[in-house]
Formats: structure tokens, C-alpha cells, sequence
């Protein structure tokens, strides 16, 4: 029962996801970390079988930081992306495919742009100006098609992201209690207080 929401704004890519960890109706965390730094300007918040989640993203991590040592430069947002889910397509074609969906956080420090990927357990990927996974999507992405300024600053971005995670604790009936947000443009990955 992940929630995960994104939004790019003015020069910046907020990420916010719910921090428990449960399983059916089992509760085993409300601490978890669902934001996973791939690199000073890229970040990706997952969501899906607690197994899988922590896996894929080490392994995604892992495969970057190699890419970066071997060519001497980080890939950048759209090519991480790319290569993300080419890795998610081939898994779905193995005997253990790997049951991850996430958002894609990054700042392309080439064309000085923010860029936001959604990409789900399948293998689909797409650059969206906002996105949202788990239950809270159903709540999540009417609101940011209405209250998304892609010229927004970031208090105006964490504005609509409250109006999210508030109306996902006002509609959800089993609504997790904390989020972590995290944002990163220029000056890198940074986590931001709600």
C-alpha cells in the first residue's frame, strides 16, 4: 500500500512518498525510506513488493554508479530512465520479474531542466510533468492537473503536494501517517520538512 507522488516546478523536481512498510494487513515499519538518492542529481521514489522495492533499487543504484565510473560522467535523467526501464522490460521477461513501480526524479545539469519519469512494473515509461502511484493516485492526480504550475516556485510546489497527502488522509481509509519529501534541482538532493 505505497503512496508516492512527483511534481516539477521551476528549476526543480519534488518527490514525496509514504514512509510505512506493510504487507496485507500487517503493519512492519512506519519509518521506511521509499526515496532512493541514485546520484547528486537524481533521485527515484519506488513502490511495490517490499522484496522487490529494496532489490531493484539497489541494483539500479549499483548499475549508475558503475556506468559513472567506467565513463568518467553520471548518465543523465532521460538516459537513467531509459535504462531503468529496459532493466524492468527484460525482468518481466525472466522467472523472477521484479514488481516495482516508480517516479523518477532528476535535474539534467546539461540543459539545466527538471525532468520527471513515470515508469510502472511493466516496463511503461513516460516524461510527465506530474505523477503519482499507489492508492493516493486516485486522489493525487486530479488535484495536481488542477493545481500544477510547471513555472511554480518551490513553496508553491509544496503547496499543491500538501493539498495531496491532505486529501489522501481525509478519503483513504487505511491513509499512512508520514511522508518524506525530498527535492533536488541544481544544488542537488536535499530532504525537505513538510
Amino acid at each position: 500500500m505505497d503512496i508516492s507522488f512527483a511534481l516539477t516546478g521551476k528549476g526543480y523536481v519534488l518527490v514525496a512518498a509514504d514512509t510505512t512498510a506493510a504487507r496485507s494487513i500487517i503493519k512492519m515499519k512506519s519509518d521506511e525510506d521509499k526515496i532512493k538518492v541514485l546520484s547528486p542529481h537524481l533521485l527515484m521514489a519506488f513502490s511495490g513488493e517490499p522484496g522487490d522495492t529494496v532489490n531493484f533499487a539497489e541494483y539500479v543504484e549499483r548499475n549508475l554508479r558503475l556506468y559513472h565510473i567506467r565513463h568518467t560522467y553520471p548518465l543523465r535523467p532521460a538516459s537513467a530512465a531509459s535504462w531503468i526501464r529496459r532493466s524492468l522490460a527484460e525482468s518481466l521477461r525472466s522467472r523472477n520479474p521484479y514488481s516495482v513501480n516508480l517516479l523518477l526524479g532528476g535535474y539534467d545539469t546539461a540543459t539545466h531542466t527538471p525532468e520527471l519519469y513515470w515508469v510502472d512494473y511493466l516496463g511503461t515509461m513516460t516524461s510527465v510533468p506530474f505523477g503519482a502511484h499507489g492508492y493516493g493516485s486516485y486522489f493525487a492526480l486530479s488535484l495536481l492537473d488542477r493545481y500544477h504550475d510547471p513555472e511554480a516556485g518551490l513553496e508553491e510546489g509544496l503547496a499543491a503536494l500538501r493539498r495531496c497527502i491532505d486529501e489522501v488522509s481525509k478519503r483513504l481509509v487505511v491513509s499512512p501517517g508520514k511522508y518524506k519529501v525530498k527535492v533536488v534541482d541544481k544544488d542537488g538532493v536535499r530532504e525537505i520538512e513538510l
